[in-house]
C-alpha cells in the first residue's frame, strides 16, 4: 500500500478536520474515529507480541466503537491480529490495510492527536509513514481544552484551569516538533489559521507533500464529518451562528488572565509567529507564573514517561475503555 499519513498535533488543534479533508478527497480508507493506538491500547495492554496481550486487547477492542466502525469480520480480524501482530505498529497496520481492502483503496490515515508524542515509537514499525503536525494558536486551543474540560489543573489550582491547559499546548506541540525534526523529511507542519483562511493553497502544499490529489472542491462536494459539520467545542456555532474558530482568544480571556498565560508561553506564540496582545504588565508575580510552567511542564514529562517506561501505565490509564 501507499504510505500512510499520519494527522496529529495537540488536541483541539484542527487534526479531525484536515483528516476528515484527507478522506473526502478520495483514495483513503474512510474509518472516522482515533484509533488510540499508541496513546492507549499499548500501555494499557502491554507486549503485543505475547498472544495474551492480544486476546485480552481484542477482547475489549472488539466490543468498542473503534472496531464497529471498521466494517471488518470480528473473527477474521480477531484471527490475523493473534497470527501476525507483534507491535502496536502491526495491530494499526494490519486492521487499517485490511479496512483499506475491504473498501478497494491502497492508503490509510490516523488521527489519534495525541500520537504527536509517539513519533519515535510510530516511526520505529511505520518507517515511511508521513506525519502532518496541525498547529494552531495556543490561546484557542487552551479555550477549547479547557471548555471541554480535557486538561485538569491541581485540585488547589482550579481557578486557573486556562492557564494548564495553554501550559498542556506548549508542552505538547514543543514535544511534537522535537521529535518531528527526528523524524526529517517525513514529517511536516502546517497551521490551522492557514487552512481555514486559505484553504485551497494550504490543501495543495499537502498535496505535495503527501503525493495525493487534495481537490479542495471535490472535498467540500463529498464532505465527510467535520468538513459538513465543524467539531467546535462552542455549541452556538453548531446551531447556525458564524463559525469562527480564529481568534476567540481575544474576547474569551479577561485582560489578566491572559496577561498571565502570555507570560508563560509567549516566547513560544511568538516562535511560532503568533503574536502577543499583552506585555505581561496586568500579569502579577511573573516569578510564580514561572514557577507554575515549571511545575507541569515537569508532570507532563513525569506522566508521560511512566506512561511510556514502566508498568504503571495501566494504573495511568482507566481500566474500563468501553467508552472507546
Amino acid at each position: 500500500m501507499k504510505p500512510p499519513v499520519f494527522v496529529l498535533g495537540s488536541p483541539r488543534s484542527g487534526t479531525t478536520l484536515l483528516y476528515h479533508m484527507l478522506l473526502s478527497s478520495g483514495g483513503f480508507a474512510v474509518y472516522r474515529t482515533e484509533s488510540n493506538v499508541f496513546n492507549l491500547l499499548v500501555p494499557r495492554f502491554g507486549d503485543l507480541s505475547l498472544r495474551k496481550h492480544k486476546k485480552a486487547l481484542m477482547k475489549v477492542w472488539l466490543q468498542s466503537k473503534l472496531f464497529r466502525v471498521s466494517g471488518l469480520d470480528a473473527q477474521d480480524i480477531e484471527a490475523k491480529i493473534l497470527a501476525e501482530c507483534k507491535s502496536g505498529a502491526d495491530f494499526l497496520t494490519i486492521v487499517m490495510e485490511e479496512i483499506a481492502r475491504s473498501q478497494n483503496v491502497e492508503r490509510w490515515a490516523e488521527c489519534t492527536p495525541e500520537h504527536i508524542l509517539y513519533l519515535p515509537q510510530i516511526m520505529k514499525g511505520l518507517a515511511d509513514a508521513l506525519v502532518i503536525h496541525i498547529i494552531r494558536d495556543g490561546r484557542d486551543v487552551a479555550l477549547s481544552l479547557d471548555k471541554l474540560g480535557w486538561i485538569r489543573p491541581f485540585p488547589w489550582q482550579r481557578d486557573r484551569s486556562r492557564l494548564v491547559a495553554g501550559l498542556f499546548w506548549e508542552w505538547i506541540v514543543g514535544r511534537g516538533r522535537d521529535y518531528g525534526r527526528i523524524v526529517g523529511h517525513n514529517y511536516t507542519e502546517v497551521r490551522f489559521e492557514e487552512l481555514v483562511a486559505y484553504p485551497r493553497e494550504t490543501l495543495a502544499k499537502l498535496s505535495e507533500f503527501i503525493h495525493h490529489d487534495l481537490d479542495y472542491d471535490r472535498i467540500q462536494r463529498i464532505a465527510i464529518g467535520s468538513v459538513r459539520k465543524p467539531n467546535t467545542s462552542f455549541e452556538a456555532e453548531s446551531h447556525g451562528e458564524a463559525f469562527k474558530p480564529v481568534g476567540r482568544w481575544k474576547h474569551g480571556f479577561s485582560p489578566g488572565e491572559l496577561a498571565k498565560l502570555e507570560v508563560m508561553i509567549g516566547k513560544f506564540l511568538e516562535e511560532l509567529h503568533y503574536p502577543l496582545s499583552t506585555s505581561g504588565e496586568a500579569s502579577g508575580n511573573s516569578a510564580e507564573l514561572t514557577r507554575m510552567r515549571t511545575l507541569y511542564r515537569m508532570y507532563f514529562d513525569s506522566r508521560l514517561w511512566l506512561k511510556k517506561n514502566t508498568v504503571l501505565s495501566r494504573y495511568l490509564i482507566d481500566t474500563d475503555l468501553s467508552w472507546l
